[in-house]
């Protein structure tokens, strides 16, 4: 008795078949319904501006779509070799698909097209097609170099090209992408024309993951002028160090992970050297200087002249500010300022800080005479702007006003002592 109910079905498939082998291939299904039928092939019923077999297409024109004869376009979806999706808009009636957004230069594309007779039955046609190449292509460098790093460190982006106009900024930062395991809420910031900085808008986390990448290869970016193939950079985030150098009372505060470590008598810029406030980041760590006055134009046999031999010295700006050995002065370390604008200490304490420290660290100085460091140009200034004027300096953010003048001077100047 059970093989009956199989013999049945099998039997009724079989008329089935028969039924849909006889009928047109665009026949309803088995329900009776046309969209269950399984789709024709619709390439007599479309029109289609890439068709032309081998030939590359110009990106700079739109790709259009259009139904031939009774039928109509129901569905188009475009997608290049990235996974990027062209935008389009199909015609209320059917007749006419046709992209809005800017072809990928230099792309392989698949375009899937769905369709309908005028008995309602489905049809269907995909294309392939390949862009032209960009004649001007614009590449994106991150920095620093790959490595572990401060909390403090900034990311960069130079441009191969410079890119002025906000709109075509902003089809750049949408296509820079950061990636921070644990997240982390951060934003570029425009420092000229082809560099761009990224914070957090706290520090790191310490021991963070950081990703930094481009979806920029073939998009279109201004006028004739196309992303090209970046390579992503991967950082990781080391322990927080933050060392506090209060002028006031010549004393450093080295904390690691919020519990202090060290605290180290120093001697910061004395009047007309003053060192400057605020937050720098470590950029750099050598072993030996030579420092002369000259280099920050003191004249050789004045009074403040010199040239000295100097050790385990950590750059914190490219205008010449270190901290360093300064064996010199141990004698006012603690007690008076009287540096050219750099933060001495004990030639051992030196050395501890020398090896506790990394590239991307903070030092901060308070309670100085001195300016306040310069945002760019002159080193990492970037967390001495605060989150709100640092989120106008996106091109995705509306502006509300020029919140810092943005040094274009990048030049490595000769150290300070």
């Amino acid at each position: 008795m059970n093989d009956t109910p199989r013999i049945r079905t099998v039997l009724s498939c079989t008329l089935l078949v028969v039924t849909v082998t006889a009928a047109a291939t665009a026949c309803a299904g088995s329900d009776g319904h046309p969209l269950s039928a399984r789709p024709y092939d619709a390439v007599d019923q479309l029109a289609f501006s890439a068709a032309d077999a081998g030939a590359r297409v110009n990106p700079e024109k739109p790709l259009e779509v259009s139904a031939k004869g009774e039928g109509r376009i129901t569905d188009v979806t475009a997608v290049d070799a990235a996974g990027r999706r062209l935008a389009g808009e199909l015609t209320a009636d059917g007749r006419r698909w046709r992209s809005t957004a800017a072809l990928a230069a230099g792309a392989r594309y698949t375009v899937r097209v769905a369709t309908e007779d005028e008995d309602g039955a489905p049809g269907a046609r995909t294309y392939t097609f390949e862009t032209a190449p960009a004649k001007r292509a614009l590449t994106v460098t991150f920095g620093p170099e790959a490595g572990t790093y401060g909390v403090g460190q900034p990311l960069t982006a130079e441009l191969s090209l410079p890119v002025k106009d906000r709109a075509a900024r902003a089809v750049v930062e949408r296509a820079l992408k950061v990636r921070s395991t644990p997240s982390v809420e951060g934003s570029w910031y425009w420092v000229d024309d082809k560099e761009l900085h990224f914070r957090p808008k706290e520090y790191w986390p310490a021991g963070a993951l950081v990703t930094a990448s481009a979806n920029l290869d073939g998009l279109k970016v201004g006028d004739k002028l196309y992303g090209g193939a970046s390579k992503p950079l991967k950082l990781s985030i080391g322990d927080r160090i933050e060392a506090v150098a209060d002028a006031e009372s010549h004393y450093m505060t080295v904390r690691r992970n919020g519990e202090v470590i060290n605290t180290i008598p120093v001697t910061t810029g004395k009047p007309g050297f003053s060192t400057r406030n605020g937050i720098k980041v470590v950029l750099g760590k050598e072993y030996y200087v030579r420092m002369r006055g000259t280099s920050i134009g003191i004249s050789e046999g004045t009074s403040e002249s010199y040239d000295l031999p100097v050790y385990y010295a950590t750059r914190v700006t490219w205008s010449g500010e270190y901290v360093h050995a300064a064996p010199w002065s141990v004698d006012s370390q603690g007690v008076a300022n009287v540096s050219h604008g750099c933060v001495g200490m004990s030639t051992g304490n030196a050395a501890w800080f020398y090896e506790t420290v990394r590239p991307g660290d903070i030092v901060r100085t308070v309670n100085s005479y001195g300016d306040t460091m310069d945002t760019f140009g002159n080193g990492f200034g970037d967390w001495n702007l605060s989150w709100e004027k640092w989120r106008q300096g996106s091109a995705l953010v509306e502006k509300t006003g020029d919140p810092t003048a943005t040094q274009d001077a990048k030049a490595r100047l000769r150290p300070s002592l």
